[in-house]
């Protein structure tokens, strides 16, 4: 067995792992590495013969050997899905939320890390607090922008000063232009101060998420922004938002999972032309709260086709045509949430009916914020045109 040392010098090196492969012939053989357990390259070999090497499995430029032997990166199978203005979203990416419990520092590896393993589509928001850190790891990568999918959003505070929340999202990015800006809540927050309170404005009240929307529309104009889309909306809003659209949003982003499967915000947002974005696809998990990974009827699928519960409940949101933004801390995880598998008809309609299931139709991540008056970020159930027994959890 031949011996050989391959590294790379780049950032967005994993650690080095050793494994032998063997070469086929006529043809070089394309064989995945798998450095830290995942790893997103492949190395192309010419030789006859077996050999040995480390590498930098995680590289994301090529590096030649001096046996013609070459690391490049793997091209991941994620699908991009078509939006309605005509651009591509990648359907698998990186939720950046962490933000919210932990330092600016741990988003900023997060995202280095995930680069690393191959993701390409990062979303974050000006309430998350972290704007700087995801560009920063974006600009420090080395990989050409318009290679990468960045979202960011516009606070609740922010619904009357759109283009001065913007134009600060972008300087905290440091970047020169976001490929989608979102409405990250329907509702308009009156103090700056409480991005999740329950200081807000009434539906009716000006501004509305109407006027924010016809505001955010002016954005476009100045090519900083290639897409826009909502969050939190439900088909309540949308039929009051969609009639005043010049722009007709290109996702709406919503908690969902087996659990909560929106299928009927889905089927009407389908027939407006308009994606779901799902936030908290894996149920929320939290170390007093284990969401859906430990739930045993996903654990019994995830062992029959011998992969983990996350890709299962990724799986199952892509190929419903969503997009899924999970979030983790951990390369092995990262790099394994951005490999899909196809779930038989059966697999899926296991997954399908799990809400059906006594007690298990419900939020897990938005009824975490419901407060004491079963108010979310300010608005009633009934505002947000959301059903009460679905988000409420003292009822």
């Amino acid at each position: 067995m031949r011996r050989e040392i391959i590294s790379c010098s780049t950032p967005l090196c994993f650690p080095k792992a050793k494994i032998a492969f063997p070469v086929e012939e006529p043809k070089p053989s394309k064989v995945l590495m798998v450095p830290n357990e995942e790893c997103p390259c492949e190395v192309t070999v010419s030789r006859e013969d077996e050999f040995e090497t480390e590498a930098g499995g995680g590289c994301m430029v090529g590096v030649k050997s001096p046996f013609n032997r070459i690391i490049t990166p793997m091209a991941l199978k994620i699908p991009h899905f078509t939006l309605n203005d005509g651009t591509e979203m990648p359907a698998v990416g990186l939720g950046t939320s962490l933000a919210m419990f932990g330092g600016g520092e741990r988003v900023y590896q997060m995202c280095l890390n995930a680069l690393k393993a191959g993701y390409r589509h990062f979303d974050t928001a000006a309430g998350y607090g972290n704007e700087n850190e995801v560009g920063r790891a974006i600009q420090d990568s080395g990989i050409p922008r318009n290679e990468i999918y960045l979202t960011t959003k516009l606070a609740n505070p922010d619904h009357n000063r759109v283009q001065a929340a913007f134009e600060k999202s972008l300087k905290d990015l440091d970047l020169e232009y976001v490929d989608l800006y979102l409405l990250h809540w329907p509702q308009a927050g009156k103090d700056r101060a409480e991005l999740w309170g329950d200081a807000v404005f009434r539906p009716d009240e000006s501004p509305t998420f109407v006027e924010t929307w016809k505001e955010m529309e002016k954005l476009l104009e100045s090519g900083k922004v290639k897409s826009l889309g909502v969050s939190n909306f439900s088909i309540k809003n949308l039929e009051i938002l969609l009639p005043h659209c010049t722009v007709v949003p290109v996702t709406n982003q919503v908690e969902l999972h087996p659990c909560l499967p929106q299928n009927e915000l889905k089927d009407y947002c389908e027939e407006k032309g308009i994606i779901l974005t799902a936030f908290s696809p894996l149920g929320f998990p939290l170390p007093n709260r284990p969401g859906l990974i430990k739930n045993e009827t996903i654990k019994a699928l995830a062992n029959k086709l011998s992969i983990d519960v996350a890709q299962v409940l990724i799986s199952w949101g892509v190929q419903r045509k969503t997009v899924v933004i999970p979030k983790t801390e951990n390369p092995q995880r990262m790099a394994s949430n951005i490999t899909l598998v196809q779930l038989s008809p059966e697999d899926m309609k296991v997954l399908d009916d799990l809400h059906r299931q006594p007690k298990m139709h419900r939020s897990i991540a938005v009824s975490s914020i419901v407060s004491a008056k079963g108010r979310i970020n300010g608005w009633t159930c009934d505002e947000m045109g959301w059903p009460e027994h679905l988000y409420r959890l003292d009822i």
